[in-house]
């Protein structure tokens, strides 16, 4: 599935501690569908999850929680430290966070859709299936900042997580579209009311087009 959804849709990302989840957030309130491909992949790994029993099968239990969810913090450090680990996790999880994404995506109702990808710069998978990519940008020092702020995570860490994904130049660089995120909540807010308007003169675009390709 490499075609363009038939909605506007736009693929967000960031670095980790950017404010992903803040432009998410004024996006849907301005009327977007929010698709949270990590929220996908955290329903996937709850108790019950349908990722659980083939990670417990490739892992095994010590990756669990005693309710049987994934143990994130035991995968985390698995993951860094393991690159087959990483590839072995991935292969688990990329193909239901695929199912699970284009399922939300037929049904969302928003103005236009909005994909919310970690990885996506990473994963090369979504520049032929979305009309723009947006990436929300900050300094690496105040990533750093925010990160160790919000989830008490060691500077170490952070760096360790920041080293797996690309670099910010290479993120800005496959950018159709860039919101700094470095000031306030009213300057971010601003900024975005200012993109949500351009994004819905490209959706009425779109959908204006006769020949609309489909999902």
């Amino acid at each position: 599935m490499t075609e363009k959804f038939k909605k506007f849709s736009v693929g967000l990302t960031g670095g980790i501690g950017s404010g992903k989840s803040a432009v998410a957030t004024l996006l849907g309130e301005l009327g977007a569908s929010i698709i949270d491909t990590d929220a996908i992949s955290h329903s996937l790994t709850a108790a019950g999850g349908d990722a659980m029993p083939s990670i417990e099968s490739l892992f095994g239990s010590k990756y669990l929680t005693t309710d049987g969810a994934l143990d994130r913090a035991a995968m985390r450090e698995l993951v860094f430290s393991d690159q087959t680990a990483r590839r072995q996790l991935e292969s688990v999880l990329h193909p239901l966070i695929a199912q699970k994404t284009l399922a939300e995506a037929n049904q969302a109702s928003g103005l236009y859709l909005i994909f919310m990808v970690p990885l996506l710069v990473e994963s090369g998978r979504w520049k032929d299936r979305v009309d723009r990519i947006l990436v929300v940008d900050c300094s690496e020092q105040l990533q750093i900042e925010r990160v160790t702020r919000r989830n008490n995570l060691p500077v170490t860490q952070v760096q360790a997580i920041m080293a797996t994904q690309v670099s910010r130049t290479q993120r800005l660089a496959a950018a159709d579209d860039v919101v700094v995120n470095e000031t306030s909540l009213e300057a971010l807010r601003a900024e975005v009311e200012q993109l949500h308007q351009r994004y819905l003169g490209l959706a009425d675009e779109k959908q204006s087009q006769p020949h609309s390709q489909k999902s």
